[in-house]
């Protein structure tokens, strides 16, 4: 139950849900169901799904997490997020993380982490100490999500003295944390690889060979920017003996990369293309064999601004991203079937930056990120069917930032324990399945105009939609770019293609909005403490649930079909679950 600041309100609250109940009792004989909220004067939108319809495989993208601070992973609100996780989706979740082979006493801060798993001694003689490496996939094996190795970045022993670049090993945040020697090239390619066979044969050793060849493999992060400090073609270098170190351990480990940033920023496109290029014709400078690759990453980002005093986002700088991607990997006829991981999908780029520091990152706390979200993830499906390409992880950089004060901005799915409203929207995500159908939506924004300009005059109010064994779900948003106060829009989802002789279904229907699944304004209604009671922090985790705007209710088919009427606020998500 949501927090209620007075008996009197809480009494107000359960007669509103007894009339909520009759009403939709009422409603049923029509096979419909009416929307506690009052109807605005908005335009009303009508949707439609055909559940006979099938427009491609529902593939689980959503249950891809990362961050930069490895070592958040073990301590105590990082193990909790991992389990939650993990409970939030019936199909595996899979974890990266940078750091995983950076120097340092395994103390974590903004935008680094460490495991000390390399070092040399006065010879030069590599030594390995997997205590705090361990650690970290201990954890991930406890909560029961899988890892996607990245091998990042280059240990201090290992890394090459630079003529051009004189920055300590480690450059703390908010100085350019990449700008550090962790980001430099190895002084030995061949020491290099070997600490990737090495530790894949430790992980193999401790996990098992059948868990470790269902991980994948991905070598760096951003070489095209100044995560990598060299040149495209020492990263070619660094791909082919990491990836041969791997496969020297564990011959089918699934490997890949690069892990670019924005294919829609022309230098990163080019980097993309040149580096398929090598492997698609060149050699491994490793062995002088052809060059691994079993998934290709990119990173997808969008790019909020406060524009006239209002958060403003960037959707459609996302969905280039992916666009051009998809369709630069559909060139090479050879990789088109191979899975695409976006390994970093989200509205911007840096989420160690709070909202003290850029205002705009607001929108991480409220209903705006997770309405973004779903709009996003349709129009990633609906890009890759276009390009007729495999996307297999929609990664969502966001985990969560321990001893930090609750909601301070940053791009994270929990602060301090309490789940942020975004997290609600992958529980949403994860109780779709089966394929995806047909649907059609008066208030739609067309999907090249979300790839152009965004959703920057109208609302995005549309809906993506499963069917599957003796079940449907409709998921629904209305998406603005622009933050701000809007009268909700009256909303109707007729569903049609219900079995034949199928008499009722059973209707679950979730909401993120202001009073549903938000954690937010709850903390905000009790004056935003940063030092909670119990009473209000157990108040708060509940708050931090996905939940019912109803009761669960029965409705009749008729001819196939029911339709469910709702006001949907903007940046509001709804999510109509269907059962028979």
């Amino acid at each position: 139950m949501k927090y209620v600041s007075s008996p009197l309100t809480q009494k107000l609250v359960l007669l509103s849900a007894g009339l909520r109940a009759f009403v939709s009792v009422v409603a049923l004989a029509q096979g419909t169901v009416p929307d506690p909220t009052p109807s605005s004067n908005q335009t009303p939108v009508s949707i439609q799904v055909d559940l006979t319809k099938t427009v491609g495989v529902y593939k689980p993208i959503y249950s891809w997490f990362g961050y930069d601070e490895a070592n958040y992973t073990t301590m105590r609100h990082g193990t909790q997020l991992l389990k939650e996780l993990h409970d939030l989706s019936p199909v595996p979740v899979y974890i990266r993380a940078h750091h995983l082979l950076t120097s340092g006493n395994g103390v974590a801060e903004l935008k680094f982490s460490s495991t000390n798993v390399y070092s040399e001694d006065a010879n030069g003689k590599p030594a390995y100490d997997f205590k705090i490496f361990d650690g970290i996939f201990d954890a991930y094996k406890a909560a029961g999500v899988r890892p996607m190795v990245e091998l990042g970045f280059m240990p201090k022993d290992l890394a090459a003295d630079l003529p051009n670049r004189h920055e300590p090993y480690q450059v703390h945040y908010p100085k350019s944390a990449i700008s550090g020697k962790s980001n430099n090239p190895p002084k030995d390619y061949a020491k290099w690889g070997e600490l990737a066979r090495v530790v894949t044969a430790h992980l193999v050793e401790r996990y098992g060979k059948e868990a470790v060849l269902q991980w994948y493999f991905e070598v760096w992060n951003e070489p095209d920017i100044d995560y990598w400090h060299s040149t495209p073609e020492d990263y070619w270098k660094l791909y082919d003996f990491a990836v041969a170190g791997v496969r020297a351990a564990l011959p089918g480990a699934k490997v890949g990369g690069p892990a670019t940033t924005s294919p829609g920023n022309p230098k990163a496109y080019t980097f993309l293309n040149n580096f398929l290029e090598h492997v698609s014709t060149g050699k491994s400078a490793a062995n002088g064999k052809s060059v691994p690759m079993d998934f290709i990453s990119f990173h997808a980002k969008g790019s909020p601004k406060i524009n006239e005093g209002k958060v403003t986002m960037g959707i459609n700088r996302e969905l280039t991203d992916a666009d051009k991607g998809f369709e630069l990997v559909a060139k090479y006829p050879r990789f088109k079937s191979l899975p695409i991981i976006i390994s970093e999908a989200d509205p911007e780029g840096c989420a160690a930056c709070s909202s003290k520091v850029n205002p705009a990152n607001n929108y991480r706390n409220g209903t705006l990120y997770p309405a973004y979200t779903a709009a996003a993830y349709k129009g990633l499906f609906e890009l890759q069917d276009r390009h007729a390409v495999n996307l297999i992880s929609m990664l969502s950089w966001s985990f969560e930032f321990e001893d930090k004060d609750y909601f301070e901005g940053f791009r994270s799915l929990a602060t301090n324990g309490i789940d942020k409203p975004v997290l609600n929207v992958f529980r949403m995500f994860a109780l779709m399945s089966g394929n995806r159908v047909q649907t059609s939506s008066t208030g739609q924004v067309p999907l090249d105009t979300l790839v152009s300009t965004g959703a920057r005059k109208e609302s995005d109010v549309d809906a993506l939609a499963t069917k599957a064994e003796r079940e449907a779900a409709v998921l629904v948003w209305n998406y603005h770019d622009i933050d701000g106060a809007s009268a909700a829009v009256p909303t109707s989802v007729t569903i049609s293609g219900i079995p034949a002789g199928t008499h009722r279904v059973l209707l679950e229907h979730y909401r993120v909005d202001d009073t549903h699944s938000n954690a937010y304004t709850v903390w905000q209604t009790m004056g935003s403490p940063q030092h909670p009671t119990s009473k209000q922090y157990a108040e708060l985790q509940t708050a931090g649930q996905l939940e019912l705007l109803t009761s669960p209710v029965w409705l009749d088919v008729s001819n196939g079909q029911v339709k469910i009427t709702t006001d949907l606020p903007r940046q509001g998500t709804s999510l109509l679950h269907l059962k028979w």
